[in-house]
């Protein structure tokens, strides 16, 4: 194994342990009790699992995954589905978004995170000529089509447009015209940001974004919460474990917003630690991508996946930071929660998989011709 599958994969096992000591740190409350045992042990419960479906993903041919990308779709739209029947999906502060089964739950709309974009790859890849053709563009993006009013309906306006970003993405390296970006902006946008008006809570969320950098007094709790916690934390942190904010008084400290916990235990020495362990996954997966053919099914879904990771981890420090609107969007990871880490990790182990068609140095593109 070379050094930067080494390094790539030391940097996902140290990223997976901050996350295991940080939810162990966030989960205490100012009365000790058994749940950060509990936290702790779910998470390690679902890192061993999501290594599993890891190691299992990455054994798994290219071709292979071509052929189940429309089995994976398939299942998908069915959970997307059944988390809208009452009765099935269970309603959290009135949306729904998790199948439950006891005290284990999932979001189908992780595993969307996935599906749409080997379903969509897949297509371009099948259907070539419909990349420039009008008339065959239907044939490509139908899968988004599907998808994204069943997130929009659970209601989960932040993922639908993580999953539109991640398709336009996919077709993008495919080789999508840009006009037909344009035009399809022209059409999502608006819908979106009706969207975004039309719902009061959604709407609340963008007034109270303002209000953080106009009115600290009236701005939202968890937003304040946050940015004193990191204040708190100043350069080299108050110390793990001994963080305060986290003690009853920033509301989702091991899920959402642990990165703000810490920020206050490891300071800002710590949040440049986690960036600095991204950028590394980031710019050296990119370097083993970079050894496949840029016009291939493989380097196309890899690029995605692993772009979509970087992207989820930088959204969630922009969230704690309060450098855009707030939104429920868990770091991967690090955060606690089963739906996201373990998809996280069966997205590496897909992008693995990708990495063994891939010669040990990178190929020349002097004679690399289009597809």
């Amino acid at each position: 194994m070379d050094w930067e599958r080494k390094v790539f994969l030391a940097c996902i096992g140290l990223l997976l342990a901050v996350g295991l000591l940080m939810v162990h740190s966030a989960s205490m409350t100012a009365r000790p009790t058994e749940f950060e045992q509990i936290y702790v042990g779910r998470q390690a419960m679902f890192i061993v699992l999501g290594l599993f479906l890891a190691v299992l993903a990455s054994h798994v041919p290219v071709s292979q995954w071509q052929r189940w990308a429309p089995w994976l779709f398939a299942f998908t739209i069915v959970l997307l589905i059944a988390v809208l029947i009452p009765g099935v999906g269970s309603r959290v502060n009135g949306a729904r978004r998790w199948l439950r089964q006891g005290a284990l739950s999932f979001q189908p709309a992780e595993l969307a995170k996935l599906a749409v974009p080997l379903m969509v790859a897949s297509l371009a890849f099948r259907h070539p000529a419909a990349l420039r053709r009008w008339w065959g563009t239907i044939s490509l993006i139908w899968p988004v089509l599907l998808v994204a009013p069943l997130v929009l309906l659970e209601p989960d306006l932040g993922t639908t447009v993580f999953l539109l970003g991640g398709a336009g993405l996919t077709l993008a390296l495919c080789g999508w015209p840009t006009r037909y970006f344009l035009v399809a902006g022209l059409g999502i946008i608006p819908t979106l940001v009706g969207l975004l008006i039309l719902k009061p809570y959604q709407r609340e969320r963008l007034m109270g974004f303002v209000r953080i950098w106009t009115d600290w007094e009236s701005a939202p709790y968890q937003i304040k919460q946050s940015m004193v916690a990191l204040g708190a934390g100043g350069i080299n942190g108050v110390g793990l474990g001994r963080g305060e904010q986290k003690l009853s008084f920033l509301p989702e400290a091991n899920t959402d917003f642990v990165v703000a916990v810490l920020g206050e235990e490891l300071g800002l020495i710590g949040t440049l630690g986690l960036l600095t362990l991204w950028a590394c996954v980031y710019l050296v997966g990119l370097r083993l991508l970079s050894r496949l053919s840029l016009r291939s099914f493989e380097f196309v879904v890899g690029f995605v996946l692993l772009t979509q990771l970087m992207a989820q981890a930088l959204l969630n420090v922009a969230v704690v930071t309060a450098m855009v609107p707030p939104k429920g969007i868990s770091h991967p990871l690090v955060s606690y929660g089963g739906s996201n880490l373990v998809v996280s990790l069966l997205a590496i182990g897909i992008f693995w998989s990708f990495l063994q068609n891939a010669p040990s140095s990178p190929p020349s593109r002097s004679g690399e011709s289009g597809r």
